[in-house]
């Protein structure tokens, strides 16, 4: 049935193509546009207050990613998330190094509380950090296993309502209902830059077409990811190859592929 789902939402991204609205920072945003067009969404980078209305009011989801924060664009992430709110649009939450200071961390539990339909999507320590435990982080990189996190994840789901995604060696989607495996990828994706924001963009993808949990998104890149790697020679050709699997992708080398459990 999981697996049935994940491709149902793949096929139906490519139909519908939705409209993903990022609120994303300076390093990725290039990353995360190329993969949700490889994917088959159309992503745009809106940061203007002025537009925001205008733009949840017609499109499939938003993503916010705290990567590049500052006192100009918290403000702007708080106004967008209201307007999704408004539009019952979902919003998914990347709270990059949560944990690494304490304006990442307050201003990553201010939008998980404001946001209503909300996915969040980060590494072990993020999700450690947001949840409030003790975590082991390095700036943006993780220093926690992501089966380490499982505890502080469904802490989140039930002070927040939201579902998880878990990244790492190990992904786990957390929702209320279950806890899902997934064992794909490959040991080069932390390599380059912006790999779990990508994931989080294409969460936000897989949320436009009805994926409110993060499942599909993690299931896909996962998979992707590991094809990907098979043929790069390092980091360069791993990132130009993942958008070519992206786009390649079809239903049967994703079961033929995929790792999952629950």
């Amino acid at each position: 049935m999981l697996i049935e789902k994940i491709t149902q939402a793949l096929s139906a991204v490519r139909e519908q193509k939705p409209l993903v609205v990022n609120i994303t920072n300076y390093v990725v945003m290039n990353n995360t546009a190329n993969a949700l067009l490889a994917i088959g969404a159309s992503p745009i980078m809106a940061h203007s207050t002025q537009e925001m209305a205008e733009m949840m009011s017609f499109s499939g989801a938003l993503v916010i990613n705290i990567g590049t924060l500052d006192s100009v664009w918290i403000p702007r992430m708080s106004y967008a998330v209201e307007q999704a709110n408004l539009h019952k649009k979902p919003v998914i939450l990347d709270p990059v190094g949560c944990g690494a200071s304490t304006l990442r961390t307050e201003t990553a539990r201010t939008i998980a509380r404001l946001a209503n339909k909300l996915i969040i999507r980060g590494n072990a320590s993020e999700i450690i950090a947001l949840a409030g435990e003790q975590a082991q982080s390095k700036g943006v990189d993780s220093l926690d296993s992501s089966d380490a996190a499982l505890g502080a994840a469904q802490c989140l789901v039930s002070e927040y309502g939201a579902n998880v995604v878990i990244s790492g060696e190990t992904d786990y989607v957390v929702t209320q209902d279950q806890i899902v495996k997934l064992n794909n990828g490959h040991q080069m994706m932390p390599y380059v830059t912006g790999m779990g924001c990508t994931l989080t963009a294409l969460t936000g993808a897989f949320a436009a077409v009805g994926d409110d949990t993060g499942l599909a998104a993690a299931a896909i890149l996962g998979v992707v990811g590991e094809i990907a790697a098979e043929q790069s020679r390092g980091p360069g050709s791993l990132q130009m190859n993942l958008l070519d699997e992206l786009y390649q992708l079809d239903e049967a080398t994703l079961l033929q592929r995929l790792k999952i459990q629950n």
